[in-house]
């Protein structure tokens, strides 16, 4: 039994089968996703349908990110709408419709917006890990951590560590070296997907990474603790 994470996905599709044909991913995994798995790259229906397909292979545990929360907010706010437009929110409904002039939010099937809605999760904690989209306030419980916390702030490098004193795994602040950024009790792996970086897939236990570019570059490697 693997515990795998995922970083920021942001509609590469192609990039996700090629990490979890190298991770060899099989029914005894749980796999955790990190969020942000539309917007800006050119397939986030594939990559959606991976995601559910993942579901009946091996458990799945997805966390929301805050390009999902933009478009969750998009049906009922146009002001939202027009924020998550200029944020990649065109390419993903492109994916959704790619034949039609002005695709819309109901070019989505339904069991996609249930995916999102509520399948997704705010965070996951284990013994030894908590896995976030954006990062923790490090002096505030785990249940008690706000939404600009939890999805929307950015890591810097002089981020502390959590009360807890559990290792945050996260996503959202793009490292444009293509490596994950290691902090000793902090590890984002939002790789840059999708703007010729990598997406990137670790083992918890080991440290193992196994990364893919969107456009068919590999490469694997022992991350160092």
């Amino acid at each position: 039994m693997r515990t795998l994470v995922i970083g920021d996905i942001h509609g590469c599709s192609k990039a996700l089968d090629l990490v979890l044909k190298l991770a060899q991913v099989r029914k005894s995994d749980t796999i955790i996703t990190l969020g942000d798995y539309v917007d800006r790259g050119p397939d986030s229906k594939g990559v959606i349908e991976r995601l559910l397909w993942l579901q009946k292979q091996c458990r799945l545990i997805p966390i929301v990110g805050n390009h999902e929360i933009m478009m969750l907010q998009s049906r009922t706010d146009p002001l939202w709408h027009k924020d998550w437009l200029g944020h990649g929110g065109r390419h993903t409904l492109r994916s959704y419709a790619p034949h039609k002039e002005n695709p819309t939010l109901h070019d989505v099937p339904d069991e996609h917006w249930k995916f999102i809605e509520h399948d997704c999760r705010d965070w996951w904690e284990t013994d030894a890990h908590i896995f976030v989209h954006a990062g923790l306030a490090p002096a505030v419980p785990l249940a008690d951590q706000q939404p600009l916390q939890l999805f929307w702030e950015f890591l810097t490098p002089d981020a502390q560590p959590h009360i807890s004193g559990k290792m945050i795994i996260c996503g959202h602040t793009s490292q444009q070296n293509g490596r994950p950024l290691h902090l000793g009790h902090t590890l984002c792996l939002d790789t840059h997907a999708y703007a010729g970086g990598f997406l990137s897939c670790m083992d918890i236990a080991t440290g193992n990474v196994w990364q893919a570019s969107q456009s068919g570059m590999k490469r694997e490697f022992p991350l160092l603790r």
